[in-house]
């Protein structure tokens, strides 16, 4: 496959106004390119595949002991014991909420276990939002974070904000803001000077345009993450660069020098589902920033991506693990 040619024929048709791309194994790198509006080196919102970075975070602070997998995440950033479980809206519209049968863990949050979810793809945080004015999560401010549970943690998975407390929990933990962190542990040490949650004059240069679809193609929009937030939305704000996330990747895929132990790396990379609980489909409560998800059955997760369970040739092999990034509202209030 002409992998050059198969990025610009995309373009060509129609199908996208822009792509970039790049494939890499333990070795080095194999392909790098890009069509229409994009290349390698455009800075690219690259929304959920934050939650990686953050993961990564967490992660070396387990293995310094600064955090636990299974101890109540209440024990490092307290808000967490507050959050009941919704269980629907009463006559008058006022939501209905109960205790929490179990403690939120940071297991149960890196592997959205924890019963929190998105407005994006949940009718009942969408409501939820509506009815007490609670701005979107992409505003990055820390009301936005007070929505409730869907389920009771470790019973469902849950597609949704978990990662952002996550990001609070790493900044408990490390006494440091969740940017200045991943600056000193994971991108000064991986060489990604083009990741980050704020945008450099450079970068500036390079910022991709968000596009949506009309009747005759595209149009481009203007989109910027708030860059002097509440919080850093360790769930989905950083921008980077196809290059630069590849460095975070091939660091993964060749056992986490030097940002992580290789036996820590094969844990994140093991299924951390209950027993009988997958990836569950996704219905798109927005639209215009979402179709519909599904995943193929018995879909698992680790920390914090999603992994293949069965071969699909000429595809993704068994095991591997994958997870992309899709805009969510960053406006504080409903469109």
């Amino acid at each position: 496959m002409d992998i050059a040619r198969t990025l610009q024929d995309a373009v060509d048709s129609g199908d996208l106004p822009g792509v970039a791309a790049a494939a890499a194994t333990d070795k080095g790198v194999i392909f790098e390119g890009g069509a229409g509006v994009l290349r390698p080196d455009s800075v690219i919102w690259i929304a959920s595949m934050t939650k990686a970075v953050t993961a990564t975070c967490a992660m070396q602070l387990v293995e310094r002991g600064k955090l636990s997998l299974d101890a109540p995440a209440s024990d490092v950033v307290p808000e967490l014991a507050t959050k009941g479980v919704l269980e629907g809206f009463n006559p008058a519209g006022k939501p209905i909420i109960r205790k929490a049968k179990r403690p939120i863990t940071l297991r149960r949050l890196l592997t959205h276990t924890s019963g929190l979810g998105y407005d994006t793809w949940d009718a009942n945080v969408l409501r939820y939002r509506q009815v007490t004015g609670i701005p979107a999560i992409g505003s990055c401010q820390n009301v936005a974070l007070t929505t409730p549970l869907l389920a009771d943690p470790g019973e469902r998975w849950e597609y949704g904000i978990s990662i952002d407390w996550v990001g609070k929990m790493i900044e408990a933990a490390s006494g440091q803001r969740l940017d200045r962190y991943m600056i000193e542990k994971v991108f000064t040490p991986l060489g990604m000077a083009d990741t980050g949650f704020a945008i450099g004059p450079d970068q500036l240069l390079r910022k991709a345009r968000m596009h949506t679809r009309v009747a005759d193609g595209f149009t481009a929009v203007d989109h910027e993450i708030p860059q002097a937030p509440e919080f850093h939305m360790g769930g989905g704000g950083l921008y980077s660069t196809v290059d630069d996330y590849l460095k975070l990747t091939r660091a993964l895929l060749a056992g986490g020098d030097p940002i992580l132990k290789p036996e820590t790396v094969k844990v994140m990379a093991q299924n951390h589902l209950p027993d009988g609980v997958f990836c569950r489909p996704l219905k798109s409560q927005l639209p215009n920033l979402s179709a519909d998800m599904a995943f193929v059955d018995g879909m698992q997760w680790g920390f914090s991506f999603m992994i293949n369970p069965t071969e699909f040739p000429g595809r993704r092999s068994a095991g591997s693990l994958a997870w992309g990034g899709s805009p969510i509202p960053t406006t504080g209030s409903i469109r």
